[in-house]
Order: structure tokens, then sequence, then C-alpha cells
């Protein structure tokens, strides 16, 4: 399994105290190995901040993502080069 992001070593959920009623927003621009910030939602209104590090390490791989895929991103490019 590919992670999108990694937290500080020896953040876990349990740390977080995660029990799968929350939502997740991320803030931050996604730029190779860049440095976001997770926003966890919690049902009684808290909001807890966590640092994390964009796993996608190239220019290249945030392309590919934000295409949707290596497909996606093929296609893009495919038909860019057709005009």
């Amino acid at each position: 399994m590919y992670y999108l992001f990694s937290s500080e070593p020896g953040t876990t959920r349990k740390t977080l105290g995660l029990d799968g009623t929350e939502t997740y927003d991320v803030e931050g621009e996604l730029a190779p190995r860049g440095t976001m910030t997770l926003v966890i939602n919690r049902q009684n209104g808290e909001q807890v901040k966590v640092p994390m590090l964009c796993r996608l390490d190239t220019a290249a791989e945030v392309r590919v993502y934000q295409a949707g895929g290596v497909l996606q991103r093929f296609a893009q490019d495919f038909l860019e080069g057709a005009a």
C-alpha cells in the first residue's frame, strides 16, 4: 500500500485518539516532499492539526496524482501532443 502522507515518528491512531468517527481535511500546497497539515475533525467539534510530510517525492509523481493516475496522465500527455 502506498501512503500519500507520513507523520512524525511515534504518531499513531492510538496517540491521536482516533475512533473511526472522525472526518479529515488536508491543508497546504501539494508539492514534492512538502509539509502539509492533516486536520482531524471530531464529532464533538474539536479539531486536531497534525503536520504531515507529502510522500510524493518528485514533480512527476505530483502530476500523476493530480491527473488521477498513470493511465489518465498518459492520456493527457497523448492528447496534448496531438493538438
